[in-house]
């Protein structure tokens, strides 16, 4: 499920019958627990075994101390992430004996699934991505990405469900109010994805088997979900990519109000 996905915060949960996780806590505890418990999924019923963490920007952590240091359940990112983490101003309470630390490349596992991290381009300490795995069920998430690298297309190339950012048109960025330096960041090769590179991605790693890609992260000023879904579609039926027959594309809505279930249980 994907609890909130955008600028304002982001959080997802995967998880099965026996289980799951968070992937970031960026968004308000109360917003967390009252959703997945509108779910079936209580934060503190033993169904959630922690959260993996992206990267240590505010709309990825601000929950993440409490989810650690008063829920005591498992915070896991890199030492790193978890060095910003401990010095953010955004999180007011420690993680504590909570933390995790995981290495990039080094495969772990929560609540019974594989989860393998990959590095990921940014302007914070640290940032990966993760591939997740359980029996035959593959999924890559890519967020907050200046470049697509050798990696990234890798690990997107291995899914058959897909979470990638595209933040920004980048003609809505170029005639947005963002001032010079801020338009520069996003731009950036350290800065965020835009529509014309996730669709370049997907459509040059694009297989049989990928089922499902959602387009996350999307600006709420430099962007539309409508145009960001059409500039991929379009790029992917350049290659001869049908979508609604080859695979599902979504643009996740900038929403936590209601979850959207990525897949259904």
């Amino acid at each position: 499920m994907c609890l909130s996905s955008g600028s304002s915060g982001n959080c997802y949960y995967i998880g099965d019958e026996a289980g799951g996780f968070l992937i970031d806590a960026g968004i308000p505890i109360r917003t967390i627990t009252k959703t997945l418990k509108a779910e079936g999924i209580p934060l503190d019923g033993g169904a959630i075994h922690g959260v993996i963490v992206t990267h240590d920007h505010a709309d990825h952590i601000r929950t993440v101390g409490v989810i650690g240091g008063v829920y005591h359940l498992p915070v896991y990112a890199t030492r790193l992430v978890h060095d910003s983490i401990a010095n953010s101003r955004f999180v007011q309470d420690p993680i504590g004996p909570s933390r995790r630390e995981i290495k990039i490349y080094e495969p772990f596992t929560v609540a019974g699934f594989t989860i393998e991290p990959f590095p990921v381009p940014h302007d914070s300490a640290e940032n990966v991505g993760y591939h997740i795995t359980k029996g035959d069920f593959r999924f890559t998430l890519a967020t907050d990405v200046g470049h697509v690298t050798d990696d990234i297309a890798d690990y997107i190339g291995r899914a058959d469900h897909v979470v990638l950012e595209a933040n920004y048109d980048p003609e809505m960025l170029r005639s947005g109010s963002y001032p010079e330096f801020l338009k520069g960041r996003v731009a950036s090769p350290q800065g965020h994805l835009s529509n014309d590179e996730a669709a370049e991605l997907l459509a040059r790693v694009y297989h049989t088997g990928m089922k499902n890609v959602w387009l996350c992260h999307l600006s709420k000023d430099n962007n539309h979900p409508d145009l960001c879904w059409k500039t991929v579609e379009q790029r992917l039926f350049a290659e001869g990519i049908r979508v609604g027959k080859d695979l599902s594309l979504t643009a996740l809505k900038r929403t936590t109000a209601s979850p959207m279930y990525l897949l259904e249980p």
